[in-house]
C-alpha cells in the first residue's frame, strides 16, 4: 500500500513541477512580449512625427478641424467638414466664424471661407517635434493673423486674430498626405 501512496506523490510533484515551469515560461513570453510591443509603439511615433515634420516643411497640408471656442464662449463641436489648407505661397480656409465682428461688410460676409495669398510666414520646431507656425492672410474683408500649432503626433491648434472681429480658436488633425 506504501509503494501505490508513494507512486502517487511522485507523479503530483512532477506535474506540480511541469506546472511551475509552464508558469515561468509564460511569464518570460509575456515580458518579452510586452517589450517588442513596446518597441513598435515607439517607432509608430516615431513614423508619425516624420510623416508631420516633413509635411510641414513642404508646406502642403491640411488641416481637418472638429471643434471651434470662440473669444469668450464656450467650445462648440464641428459636425460639418471644416479645414485650413496650406499650398505652397497661398491658404485655403474654409472655416466657420462665430463671434462678435466690430465692423462687417453689408450681407455678412464670407466668415473665414477665402483662398488667397500668404504673407509675414515663420515656421519653427521646438525640441519635443510641435511646429509654431504664423502667417498673415489679407482678404477683402479684413486681415487675418494665424498661428497654428501642429503637434508630432498630427494634432493640430489653430488660432485666427482678425483685425475687425474677435478671435477665434480651432482644434483638428493633419490630414494623411493625399495620393497623386
Amino acid at each position: 500500500m506504501s509503494y501505490i501512496y508513494k507512486e502517487n506523490c511522485v507523479l503530483v510533484f512532477k506535474v506540480m513541477k511541469n506546472v511551475r515551469l509552464f508558469w515561468i515560461v509564460g511569464i518570460v513570453l509575456l515580458l518579452a512580449g510586452q517589450s517588442l510591443c513596446a518597441q513598435t509603439k515607439k517607432e509608430k511615433k516615431e513614423q508619425k512625427a516624420k510623416e508631420v515634420k516633413e509635411l510641414i516643411e513642404s508646406k502642403r497640408f491640411t488641416i481637418d478641424v472638429n471643434r471651434a471656442i470662440p473669444m469668450g464662449g464656450r467650445s462648440l463641436t464641428l459636425t460639418s467638414p471644416y479645414s485650413l489648407e496650406m499650398r505652397g505661397d497661398s491658404a485655403i480656409s474654409y472655416l466657420p466664424y462665430f463671434g462678435r465682428a466690430y465692423t462687417a461688410p453689408y450681407g455678412g460676409g464670407d466668415g473665414l471661407r477665402f483662398e488667397k495669398s500668404i504673407t509675414d510666414y515663420l515656421c519653427s520646431f521646438n525640441k519635443k517635434g510641435t511646429a509654431q507656425i504664423q502667417f498673415r492672410v489679407k482678404t477683402d474683408e479684413d486681415i487675418y493673423a494665424f498661428s497654428v500649432q501642429i503637434f508630432s503626433n498630427g494634432s493640430a491648434s489653430i488660432n485666427v486674430t482678425p483685425v475687425n472681429k474677435q478671435s477665434i480658436t480651432f482644434y483638428g488633425e493633419l490630414a494623411p498626405k493625399k495620393e497623386e
